[in-house]
């Protein structure tokens, strides 16, 4: 977990398990900010998503401007791996802003008053 945790960024995960945190405090103190919290954590996760891919394409549009026009492929530049993993630990705090906001829908639902 910790390993997963440190690949997806200490910045953006540290902010979303601060963000889960906050939900199960919403939980006991404010339940009306359930709702918010939660949609800031899956709006959060996005933003960081589209942040490592600016990041990632940064880096494959350097690399092919140092090769000249040498590479006609984003594969000729890198190898499939080290691209598909670049793309997979990007999705790492998105999955993870996900699950913040599933966990708050099922604290809303746990907690919605009662008929």
């Amino acid at each position: 977990m910790f390993k997963l945790f440190m690949q997806g960024g200490a910045g953006y995960m540290t902010i979303l398990t601060v963000l889960l945190v906050a939900i199960f405090f919403a939980a006991w103190k404010a339940p009306r900010w359930i709702k918010e919290i939660g949609t800031f954590a899956l709006v959060f996760g996005i933003l960081s998503l589209t942040i490592g891919f600016y990041q990632m394409f940064t880096v494959l549009q350097q690399v092919a401007f140092d090769l000249g026009s040498e590479a006609h492929g984003v594969f000729d530049l890198v190898s499939p791996g080290v691209f598909f993993g670049g793309m997979k630990v990007g999705l790492i705090p998105f999955i993870y802003g996900v699950i913040v906001y599933l966990i708050s829908l099922i604290v809303r639902v746990i907690k919605k008053p009662r008929l």
